[in-house]
């Protein structure tokens, strides 16, 4: 795989000829350094999906990567150092400072004329993303951890186009060295001194709505399932698909999870009630109102929020929704009647008309082939009415980790006095026998509201065991580092990164799927974190009396610290989904 990419590198990704949006001139590249791993992930599968994915086979799908430019590493290295930024980076300086700082810094001079006219010819929205050099690694990548910044690039004057690019740009370099960054990377084995970053301008899917720009649809796929249900096995995989721009999935938002087995699954909700309610009803799009109020350290500062009504306005749900008719109580695929929209994909998926569900197994089948390793991939999704051709946007591929070690864990372990957490509905494989230390936010004390403060709090705790080099075991409630306050705790990666095991459960005012679409998600399963899963009216319950007769090492408000004399038997069975955390 490495010999590959280098040869990528060097021979495959023609150098940026001022013709960004030129059929043929759809993968370029700026500099001399290094793609980084988004880009050079996408230069690899490139001709993979010409050559091994036939047209003929799914003619109505056109898949295609987005236009791109890749700004090389060698550029980054420029910037730093003619503009003597390394000093504000490795400090403790707050996000907002070293983002003025990148700001207020010139971008190399031999670029400036290449970026230029490529905004001269472009109007449409554009999102500059990293692709470091640590990003996407196999065992310890930086997934969603740098910034993306989307621009919506329809100012009528080139000046101010040109302007909105280059902030994006410098904001980008810039998240590298915010907290969240070094704190992540303080859970590595990396440094943050040796991180160069390369990256990657492309064009947004999606197409215009009233003042709002995104796709009909945005998805991951992942060809390993931690979670089948039913029939269907982990090597079938797990698609999710949202509304609008992907940072719903990946911030770990609400979206619509199937297995590409059996695409017409039913909804986990039986009341059609309780479906609209915890279904989708939000979504992001590129704003495309020129009175934006400047913000340019602000990574969301061209996004907007709409509305499900919004959606139906700008026709953009009839391969996604459902309809609810109250007359009888039931949902049909499609917007053809009035009524409130459900977001299942029904559409999509119930009818398989332009073999969508097909083309997804064979796409996760091509690149997990070419990959040797399970894969997530990223995508969004046009409808082309006038040709009634699906447009795929293949955005991102990344190999996963899945660990093949054998364990046995019998149904008689799963209860009795000594267990003080144990799951059918597990993430992760092996054994972890060195962890005393347990730390879990109070069941009691624990509301919606509150999580930000909750978020807080871990921090501090986390930043105490980095210190001392020592890892934990880590309860809590809700969907784990949601960007929604009202989902779960919303907590980054480096937030609590020396957590080796992680305890997620429901209750009654907070009872969400959990994710497997998020960065966050792809995290831990890269990292190797043992991830255990339940519902608070479930089989199997988490030891409160067990817990806390223990030790009390440390508390917060809402925070407790305790350990155990002896380390825990933790096992994890990853074939069936059972993990046991036990005495």
């Amino acid at each position: 795989m490495k010999d590959s990419l280098s040869k990528i590198e060097l021979t495959y990704l023609p150098e940026f000829d001022r013709n960004f949006f030129e059929k043929d001139k759809d993968f370029t590249s700026i500099g001399k350094g290094a793609l980084g791993g988004k880009a050079a992930g996408l230069a690899f599968i490139k001709k993979t999906l010409v050559e091994r994915i036939k047209k003929e086979d799914f003619p109505q799908i056109d898949i295609r990567i987005p236009r791109l430019t890749v700004i090389r590493t060698d550029v980054f290295d420029a910037f730093m150092e003619r503009n003597s930024l390394f000093d504000i980076a490795y400090s403790d300086e707050p996000d907002e400072r070293i983002a003025h700082a990148f700001l207020n810094a010139d971008l190399p001079a031999e670029i400036v004329g290449d970026l230029r006219f490529l905004i001269m010819g472009v109007t449409q929205p554009l999102a500059v993303r990293s692709s470091s050099l640590l990003e996407d690694a196999k065992f310890e990548p930086f997934a969603g951890v740098y910034a993306t910044k989307m621009i919506s690039n329809n100012e009528p004057e080139i000046n101010e186009r040109f302007q909105k690019l280059t902030e994006a740009i410098k904001f980008v370099y810039a998240s590298a060295f915010f907290a969240s960054s070094k704190n992540y990377c303080r859970g590595t084995s990396n440094s943050i001194k040796d991180e160069k970053m390369a990256l990657v301008i492309q064009e947004v899917v999606g197409r215009k709505g009233y003042e709002r720009f995104y796709p009909e649809i945005s998805g991951v796929a992942r060809s390993y399932n931690y979670y089948p249900s039913g029939r269907c096995k982990p090597e079938h995989g797990v698609v999710s698909l949202a509304l609008g721009l992907g940072k719903t999935i990946v911030d770990g938002g609400i979206c619509w999870s199937y297995s590409p087995v059996v695409p017409k699954c039913p909804p986990p909700f039986g009341d059609p009630q309780d479906q609209l309610k915890n279904t989708q009803r939000e979504f992001w799009a590129v704003n495309m109102n020129r009175s934006i109020q400047y913000d340019p350290v602000n990574e969301t500062e061209f996004l907007i929020k709409g509305s499900l009504e919004d959606a139906d306005y700008d026709s953009m749900l009839s391969h996604s929704a459902s309809t609810y008719i109250s007359s009888s109580g039931k949902f049909v695929p499609g917007v053809g009647n009035d009524g409130p929209r459900l977001m299942n994909f029904a559409p999509l998926l119930g009818l398989n008309e332009y073999k969508y569900n097909d083309f997804i197994k064979v796409l996760l089948k091509t690149c997990e082939e070419t990959f040797n390793s399970p894969v997530e991939i990223e995508f969004a999704i046009n409808f082309n009415r006038e040709s009634d051709i699906l447009e795929f946007g293949f955005l991102q591929v990344r190999p996963m980790v899945v660990s093949n070690e054998l364990v046995e864990i019998t149904e008689a372990e799963m209860s009795g006095e000594s267990v003080i957490a144990s799951s059918d509905k597990s993430l992760g494989n092996g054994h972890e026998n060195n962890i005393t230390d347990i730390i879990f936010v109070k069941p009691e004390l624990f509301h919606k509201k509150n999580t930000p403060l909750i978020a807080a709090e871990l921090k501090g705790i986390n930043r105490k065991f980095a210190g001392m080099n020592k890892e934990y075991l880590l309860i809590g409630f809700g969907r784990w580092g949601s960007t929604d306050p009202w989902l779960g705790i919303p907590v980054e990666w480096g937030d609590i990164s020396k957590a080796r095991v992680i305890v997620e459960s429901t209750l009654p005012e907070m009872n969400v799927e959990l994710s497997q679409g998020s960065h966050f998600f792809h995290n831990i399963t890269s990292f190797g974190v043992k991830y255990l899963s339940l519902n608070y009216d479930g089989n199997y319950k988490i030891n409160w009396n067990l817990i806390n007769s223990q030790d009390v090492i440390e508390e917060s408000n809402f925070i407790k610290h305790i350990r155990f004399k002896n380390p825990l038997n933790i096992k994890f069975d990853g074939r069936n989904g059972k993990g046991i955390i036990s005495l």
